[in-house]
């Protein structure tokens, strides 16, 4: 009982001084971030780092960006990195201690490098990358053409979004009068349901693929920032192996992310992604047109080339059948001349003469008897006369 006793505020006060005595700089730490949130303009983190091998953590503290700082790095990290800070993203911050006797202690952030984060999010990038190329699907999507006549179009958009208006004005009002069928699966664009809500989008147009030509995501209208979303290795992994072709048109003028690579085609915004379709459509009408010409025009060749074979054709066959006509009228003239040397008439003329029996010619004596009357022909008359056998 005789050992000196402190109160917890002057305990406390001592823990401040010695930290403020010991460690009086600013340091650059590198972590990652467990949590991230903004309440009445001050940023609250808590940092965590973690095991390399079993990725469990070995340390864990509480780190404030007051809003005088605030208001100054996030904007200038969030136009460096085109993403804003977020749970399960690596930072290096610039930070002092301070230990407060009621609130405890705290890193309080004065600077935030975004090239660090930059490095960070490449290599990821990269490691993606890597995995879907071992997977043998990076490059499935530009194995897929968009169909000539891609009309019926699948969106993935937030409802509320101005890029999505802007996609369907423009789609709908273009300047060709092309008619497009488009059909909105709703889905959250910004934040940490993005990998989710798109890959729940994605499936529910699976379930209906042969309803449509095309799938387009879209995003415009709001944050360039906080992109990170577009960036994850199983959002990738569903586009990649969708089974149609699938434009993106997020929004954003920085490096593609993950998402832009695996599509089958990467415009920058919405309205570009529409322009895309237009284009590709009214590309399809002028082939169209072009065929319709070239079929009209080799009809016409083929026409006048079988009128004029026609035409041939129909004088060989008509001097063919001269031809014919005067060979036979040739033999008909010869048969005509031997039925005529046969003629009764010229026999007569000759002397000789020709009897008749009955009305038929008598060939054979033979065939009469006495008392018969036959005819006999000469060429001044008939001779009538009667049979008479003489012993």
């Amino acid at each position: 009982m005789s050992e000196e006793r402190y109160t917890l505020q002057l305990l406390n006060a001592l823990v401040r001084e010695a930290i403020e005595m010991e460690l009086p700089d600013e340091y650059w730490v590198e972590a990652e971030l467990s949590e991230c949130r903004e309440n009445r303009g001050h940023c609250y983190m808590e940092l965590v780092e973690k095991d390399e091998t079993s990725n469990t953590p070995i340390a864990r503290a509480s780190a404030k960006c007051w809003k005088q700082t605030w208001t100054i790095v996030q904007p200038y990290f969030e136009r460096t990195t085109g993403q804003s800070l977020r749970a399960g993203m690596k930072v290096l911050l610039k930070v002092y201690p301070q230990f407060h006797e009621a609130f405890g202690f705290s890193w309080i952030v004065t600077d935030i490098d975004p090239t660090f984060t930059l490095g960070d999010m490449a290599q990821r990038r990269q490691q993606i990358i890597q995995k879907l190329k071992e997977e043998g699907v990076f490059d499935l999507q530009r194995e897929l053409t968009i169909p000539r006549f891609a009309q019926r179009i699948a969106i993935i958009s937030a409802e509320t979004a101005a890029g999505y208006g802007d996609f369907c004005r423009q789609l709908m009002e273009n300047d060709y009068g092309l008619v497009f069928y488009p059909t909105l699966f709703p889905a959250i664009m910004q934040g940490e349901q993005v990998e989710q809500s798109i890959i729940a989008a994605l499936n529910r147009i699976n379930e209906q693929a042969s309803n449509f030509d095309v799938v387009v995501i879209i995003r415009g209208g709001g944050s360039t920032s906080d992109l990170s979303g577009f960036d994850t290795l199983s959002l990738a992994e569903n586009v990649a192996n969708f089974p149609l072709p699938i434009i993106t048109g997020i929004g954003h003028d920085r490096d593609e992310c993950v998402l832009d690579m695996v599509s089958n085609t990467r415009v920058k915004t919405p309205t570009a992604a529409a322009s895309l379709l237009i284009s590709h459509l009214a590309d399809t009408l002028q082939h169209v047109s072009d065929l319709q010409q070239r079929i009209a025009f080799l009809f016409s060749m083929v026409k006048t080339t079988m009128e004029h074979q026609l035409e041939q054709r129909y004088e060989c066959i008509l001097h063919a059948i001269n031809q014919r006509l005067t060979h036979e009228h040739h033999h008909l003239e010869l048969a005509e001349q031997k039925v005529l040397s046969f003629d009764p008439t010229l026999l007569l003329k000759r002397g000789y003469s020709i009897t008749l029996y009955h009305g038929k010619v008598l060939r054979d004596p033979k065939q009469l008897k006495e008392g018969d009357e036959i005819e006999t022909k000469v060429e001044k008359g008939c001779i009538k006369s009667k049979v008479i056998w003489k012993q």
